[in-house]
């Protein structure tokens, strides 16, 4: 669930939830409280009405005794003289939180109370039936009296009138009334801690656990470590931040290990470069030393040195153009200028140069062009140019057949111009093939110097190949020969419509 969801719930568990269950438990709670009333003041038909209306509660508690006083006041006003029937009478009315009083014109004959508890009310006593009351409603006395009167009017045997008083103080309800305010109050308080301490506990708890996931992910990059991978098992927010930490992960790792490589690999130039330079800086100065040392003694023999000292000279300045090269675009330094080409003239004129060069070299040269009409491509002119010489100089150093042979072919395959340059060399082995446009890879682990080269000279070719938007491949057949493949995307005008 996400975190905005879960918080939604939340604002709405909060809302909802304390009312039902302050309700619920109110309702328990007042139910009880009510059968408590009922069973210790012997009264019924309370509810929770009833005790939100006190003076009416109160009122409830002495509708029997009213009657009954009533009763008497009917057919027995006689006893109301009687002071046993009196105490016992006002014995009833403690019960339920009242007293009696009798006046007998306009003297108290009987208090069923301490005189400091009813002074306010005599004073504000009705007179002789001035008062109509009922069994469930009374006369509220204010002020100090804080009572609710019920009063019953008679006749005494002689004709004085008397008034019998049913007293009750409402300035101190019932304690239970009391005890479930409190209850009230302290269920709210209680619902809404529980509401708040679980929902706290809900979103703590989905919050905690991926952040304590997140710090390890965290700490472990801190630390370097890359190998693990970031657990994704929500669909919230945790989850796509865990899929942000995961993505930067692999990034890092990938950075880390293309730095191992890069490292590993400058380490790997600068032993080559030492290896490849070591035997051409030897062979000039021991021929140098012969020289010096009058080995060389006769014209043949200095002119012999010389063009040896000479020769390794090219080799070592071949290396060195060819790692400035292959430095320049490696960090894309080297300004490419693109151009449309024609396909048939410009290949014409690079199988022209070539035929001469490797005729020299005592070299088998054939050239064919399936491509029709005027196909262009985007190009480099100079650097396509490079691709087929590098090419072609890798088959001539590798050639062990007396007779070397190498074709040049171009075709038309589709949206592309393929070049194909096919030689008889002594083809390269299938462990070989899918690593020789790899830098400094050489076939020959003991990286024999003696046919030349840096080891380089194929990468550039791929680096270059991919730099025009194409790609370049090798077939080959030890004893036969290898043919390299390179695609470059033709040239397409796009109509303009007016």
């Amino acid at each position: 669930m996400k975190l905005k969801t879960r918080l939604i719930v939340a604002f709405i568990t909060v809302i909802i939830l304390p009312v039902m269950l302050s309700t619920l438990f109110i309702l328990l709670v007042g139910k009880y409280q009510l059968n408590s009333i009922e069973k210790t003041y012997e009264i019924s038909g309370t509810s929770v009405q009833t005790l939100s209306n006190p003076m009416k509660m109160l009122g409830q508690l002495t509708v029997q005794p009213y009657r009954d006083l009533s009763a008497v006041a009917r057919t027995s006003p006689e006893q109301l003289a009687d002071a046993t029937y009196l105490e016992t009478f006002n014995d009833k009315l403690e019960q339920k939180k009242s007293y009696l009083l009798v006046r007998r014109d306009d003297t108290i004959v009987y208090m069923g109370t301490d005189l400091s508890n009813a002074e306010y009310v005599i004073d504000q006593l009705p007179e002789y039936d001035e008062n109509k009351t009922t069994s469930e409603n009374g006369m509220y006395l204010g002020g100090d009296a804080q009572s609710l009167v019920k009063q019953v009017d008679f006749k005494y045997a002689n004709g004085e009138a008397g008034s019998a008083f049913i007293i009750t103080d409402v300035s101190n309800a019932m304690p239970e009334i009391q005890e479930l305010a409190m209850d009230i109050v302290l269920i709210i308080i209680m619902v809404l801690f529980i509401t708040a301490a679980l929902l706290i506990f809900w979103i703590y708890r989905a919050v905690m656990s991926p952040l304590g996931r997140m710090q390890k992910v965290a700490e472990n990059i801190k630390n370097g470590n890359l190998d693990f991978e970031v657990p994704q098992d929500t669909d919230d927010e945790f989850g796509q931040l865990f899929k942000d930490f995961e993505e930067m992960r692999k990034r890092l790792k990938d950075n880390a290990e293309e730095k191992l490589r890069f490292d590993r690999e400058n380490k790997e130039l600068i032993s080559n470069i030492s290896h490849d330079l070591k035997t051409p800086v030897t062979t000039i100065k021991g021929y140098a030393e012969g020289i010096m040392d009058g080995v060389a003694d006769t014209p043949e023999k200095v002119d012999k040195y010389v063009r040896t000292i000479y020769n390794k000279a090219n080799e070592m300045d071949t290396l060195i153009n060819e790692l400035t090269l292959y430095s320049k675009i490696d960090t894309n330094r080297i300004p490419y200028n693109f151009n449309t080409i024609p396909v048939n003239a410009y290949f014409d004129d690079c199988a022209e140069e070539l035929s001469m060069e490797l005729e020299s070299k005592n070299t088998e040269f054939g050239y064919f062009n399936y491509v029709e009409g005027a196909v262009k491509v985007i190009a480099d002119a100079e650097q396509i140019k490079r691709v087929i010489h590098n090419i072609i100089n890798n088959s001539l150093k590798y050639m062990d057949k007396p007779k070397g042979i190498i074709n040049l072919r171009v075709k038309d395959v589709g949206d592309f111009i393929q070049v194909e340059l096919e030689d008889n060399g002594k083809g390269i082995a299938a462990k070989d093939l899918t690593n020789i446009f790899d830098r400094f890879y050489r076939t020959d682990a003991s990286r024999n110097s003696s046919k030349g080269g840096s080891g380089i000279g194929l990468s550039i070719v791929k680096k270059i190949v991919e730099e025009h938007g194409g790609k370049i491949w090798a077939t080959s057949r030890e004893g036969t020969g290898t043919t390299m493949y390179f695609v470059l995307r033709k040239y397409q005008e796009v109509p303009i419509h007016e």
